[in-house]
């Protein structure tokens, strides 16, 4: 972890001497975040510096693991908890991220780049597939003609093409990468918490869920405090302005 305030957190990944590729230990820990923010919910930047976003899972430890490991779904389970964290997510990324690196890029709600930026899952390549959701999560941000270009073809995707196909949602030079995704954070918790928090939740649900999740959210929303706080507000501005 790299600092926190009341409303966010800014975590970096830290092992540069291998790319940041992620272990055990980065796992552990990265899980060590999620129950932080489970406990606590804020805003969540996750980056890898400057230099590397992270160039995929260890590959030494990769090469030792066997059938009940796949089933555990270290990686698999680690992203998906991230991608459900009540309040939105942003991963700053600089440089490679590749693999299980781009699975966990994928799995958070906004992704901010810069013109080194490279996305690629080329898991085949070492006879195993992106299990940890590059073969379902890619598809539903880029589409699947593209995913299945990375996925099958072993595309990379470059900053430009990531723009393009709005797997990034901005580009920017590298020295601003964490002011920019700060700004973000800025943007974001404009917006009620709680409402973001449900809005997150709505979002992720099934579509057969719709609209009764959407009605009790809202339901939930209705009798908030905030809500009456914040429309109260707009209503006073509303009436200065007309007024003047």
């Amino acid at each position: 972890m790299d600092w926190a305030t009341p409303d966010r957190l800014v975590v970096t990944l830290d092992r540069p001497e291998v790319r940041n590729a992620i272990n055990a230990e980065m796992v552990e820990s990265l899980h060590s975040v999620c129950g932080q923010l489970e406990r606590r919910p804020r805003t969540l930047i996750l980056t890898g510096g400057t230099r590397t976003f992270a160039a995929g899972a260890d590959i030494g430890q990769l090469r030792e693991r066997r059938r009940e490991d796949a089933l555990a779904g270290i990686n698999s389970g680690l992203f998906d908890r991230i991608a459900r964290l009540p309040m939105p997510t942003i991963a700053a990324i600089s440089g490679s991220a590749i693999g299980g690196g781009a699975e966990l890029a994928y799995a958070c709600d906004f992704r901010i780049g810069t013109p080194t930026t490279i996305f690629g899952n080329p898991e085949g390549q070492l006879g195993i597939l992106a299990a940890a959701g590059a073969s379902w999560r890619l598809a539903e941000l880029v589409g699947e003609s593209l995913a299945k270009e990375v996925l099958l073809a072993g595309r990379m995707l470059d900053a430009a093409d990531a723009l393009a196909a709005r797997l990034l949602n901005e580009l920017v030079a590298p020295e601003l990468l964490i002011e920019t995704s700060n700004a973000w954070v800025d943007r974001i918790n404009k917006q009620a918490p709680l409402a973001l928090r449900m809005t997150k939740l709505a979002m992720s649900a099934p579509r057969d869920a719709h609209p009764v999740i959407d009605n009790v959210a809202q339901a939930v929303l209705f009798e908030t405090e905030e809500k009456s706080e914040r429309m109260d507000a707009f209503l006073n501005r509303k009436s200065r302005k007309n007024d003047d």
